[in-house]
């Protein structure tokens, strides 16, 4: 070895290869026959080999990229050496496998959060390396080590595309995601229009969703103070144009926005209606400004999700909780609900005790569902279904004591006794196992079923925005569409044709007062109820299945006051009567069910017009005739599609400009709690 070769000065691209790539540092530019196989004799020209001639090193890194991309794997600029002196430049470098090296140990920073991501590197030995030689030509680079052998497996055609050194966006297709992203066009949306514009297939797109979200990122990199700006600018002229809207904010000691929560005149409408519980859903951040988003949401007598309110937070704490949920319950006026469902968020917990003081607080069951796989799957192994069937069982259970006996048969049986999650969830049972909850008033919202409905919904206004400002108006256009599709899904309930079964006179009597959503639940409980038998006891009726010799549950019925209750709680849960007080109502020849058992929530809009009346004769009067002509139009809608299409369009149209008249919401309130 000559002294200039001993004076090589090695510069390492990444601290951690020097630990873990076992190449030569000081082998010379002449190659011996262990280190390869390959040869000059080699005429296959896609595959390196000793020799092989490139007049950059640029073009040498491009050559053995597509090599590594037809076998499976990508490559990284490892390391380079040159000779010791001013002006002697590069004279080696070395390619390698992107999973050569091994993870670099990171100093621990407590100011800093450390983000917690799995290396792909595993010290694979294969690279190609190349040697600057000077001939009569000028200077060029031959390849003097090449080694293929992989200790990981490689990846397919159609799995290698996806490694980031081969996911490019081109300046083209940044213009026109960029362009989407204004409209308010969600990333998956931007995906299925490029793959049919480009006639690829779907998933072959050069970039994936998380390429082009962390573009949209980059375009997002604003001034915040400006942002917040135009964000509060937006609010007010939202105001200026429909004086119902509400927004509330704070502002840090630095005068920069911290918290925004805003709400719709249409929201505050449905809120006097159906604000009796509802869904606060705090588990998305607007990814853009990574601000957490809480949006409330309810359900309607139809059975569909609406919109409360919204609200931007800078941090996920009881102070910011506390915040939101004040400014919420400013916009409705004070009403607090008579339920609120959450996420498992003891902050959010706090806030909600302190401000909804009279409000029952309970977990959402789906978002903790949703986390099971992560929490059991490897603890449980094959036994996870199992268990997940006997979690279920227990959550369904009417009485207390029977899920303390089965939660701990479960925790013995499955061997989860010191298990964190269920040592928690346990903690928590009262605010997510119905046995606990059956008294309290939810609507149906702790249904699986109705959870993907509310969450479909919300996702309406996850879409990708580039400003923060054009986020409120795409909120108001998501409501708005929501709004108008909920009607049209409203008009095709009341027009379907319903179907007695019982031919009781409870059952059409609830038919005509009942949206067809809630009728079908009471019908169902109908049905039921003649499977039951009744037997009269000093302090009520018991009644249960007539297949059945023990058990039960205990009705209280005082017929003279009208008043019925039955020991399964189920019309406290859920406004529906049971199947037990209907087949004592029943056996009482009681043909119709009392008043104060048909909740206004659950009635036909039309049948419940008194809503919207105020105090003036003549605007009675004129409701009575509209109630008059909306049953005409139905009548003759329902005769042939063709009518139902007209129908369906021309009233869409005249609720458009309807909407855009000003409403006067107390006379709306004071005459809605009058007919209560």
């Amino acid at each position: 070895m000559s002294d200039e070769a001993g004076q090589m000065l090695v510069v390492y691209d990444d601290p951690s290869d020097h630990r873990s790539l076992s190449i030569d540092d000081t082998s010379s530019t002449e190659e011996s026959l262990d280190e390869t196989r390959l040869s000059l004799e080699t005429t296959n020209d896609t595959i390196p080999y000793i020799g092989q001639r490139f007049a950059t090193h640029d073009a040498a890194y491009e050559f053995y990229s597509e090599f590594a991309k037809r076998c499976g794997f990508s490559i990284r600029r490892h390391r380079t050496e040159g000779k010791v002196g001013v002006g002697k430049g590069l004279t080696r470098r070395y390619f390698v496998c992107h999973r050569a090296g091994n993870t670099p140990i990171k100093n621990s920073n407590e100011s800093k959060p450390q983000r917690n991501r799995k290396s792909s590197r595993c010290g694979c030995q294969a690279y190609m390396r190349i040697s600057k030689a000077a001939e009569l030509g000028g200077p060029e680079w031959r390849v003097t080590g090449f080694a293929n052998h992989h200790n990981h497996e490689l990846l397919e055609p159609n799995q290698v595309r996806f490694l980031p050194a081969y996911r490019t966006i081109s300046e083209s297709d940044k213009s026109r995601i960029l362009m989407f992203a204004k409209t308010g066009m969600s990333v998956q949306q931007m995906m299925r229009l490029m793959e049919l514009e480009k006639c690829v297939e779907p998933g072959y797109l050069p970039f994936t969703e998380k390429d082009v979200r962390n573009l949209l990122q980059s375009f997002r990199k604003l001034d915040p103070e400006e942002e917040s700006i135009d964000l509060l600018r937006m609010c007010k002229n939202i105001k200026e144009k429909d004086p119902n809207f509400r927004f509330e904010y704070t502002l840090d000691s630095n005068n920069r926005l911290e918290n925004i929560a805003w709400s719709y005149a249409s929201s505050l409408q449905s809120y006097d209606i159906f604000g009796d519980t509802l869904v606060f859903d705090t588990t998305h951040r607007l990814t853009a400004f990574d601000m957490p988003l809480g949006i409330w949401v309810g359900m309607n007598n139809y059975g569909m999700p609406c919109f409360f309110g919204c609200a931007l937070l800078r941090e996920e704490n009881s102070r910011s909780f506390s915040w939101a949920v004040k400014a919420f319950l400013g916009f409705m006026n004070g009403k607090a609900p008579q339920t609120i469902l959450t996420d498992q968020n003891m902050c959010l917990k706090e806030a909600i005790s302190m401000e909804m003081p009279t409000t029952k607080h309970a977990l959402c069951i789906w978002m903790i569902v949703a986390k099971f796989p992560s929490w059991f799957n490897a603890v449980l192994g094959e036994r996870y279904n199992e268990w997940k069937g006997e979690f279920y069982r227990l959550y369904n259970l009417e009485s207390i004591q029977d899920f303390e006996l089965g939660w701990r048969d479960m925790v013995n049986s499955f061997g989860l006794h010191t298990n964190r999650h269920i040592i928690n969830l346990y903690g928590l049972r009262s605010l997510w196992a119905l046995p606990f909850l059956r008294s309290y008033f939810f609507a149906g919202m702790t249904t699986i079923g109705q959870s993907k409905s509310i969450n479909a919904f919300i996702q309406r206004f996850l879409s990708a925005q580039t400003r923060l400002a054009h986020f409120v108006e795409q909120v108001a256009v998501a409501v708005d569409f929501k709004d108008q599709a909920g009607e049209q899904q409203t008009m095709q309930q009341n027009l379907q044709n319903i179907c007695l079964k019982t031919g009781a006179p409870m059952e059409s009597h609830a038919a005509s007062i009942l949206t067809p959503f809630a009728f079908s639940k009471l019908q169902e409980q109908l049905v039921l109820a003649a499977h039951y038998a009744s037997f009269q006891m000093e302090d009520g009726f018991l009644v249960r299945h007539h297949t059945k010799a023990e058990g039960g549950r205990k009705v209280y019925w005082v017929p003279r006051e009208g008043i019925i209750s039955c020991s399964c709680h189920q019309f406290e849960f859920s406004g529906i009567l049971c199947r037990h007080a209907l087949r004592v109502l029943s056996t009482g020849n009681c043909f119709q069910i009392p008043d104060r058992y048909l909740p206004i929530r659950w009635r036909r809009i039309s049948t419940a017009g008194k809503l919207y009346q105020n105090n003036s004769s003549d605007n009675t009067e004129r409701i009575q005739f509209l109630q008059n002509l909306v049953s005409a139009l139905v009548t003759e809608s329902a005769k042939s599609k063709e009518r139902l299409d007209i129908a369906t369009d021309q009233v869409s149209i005249l609720l458009s400009r309807i909407r855009e008249q000003p409403v006067s919401l107390q006379n709306t309130r004071e005459t809605f709690h009058r007919n209560i």
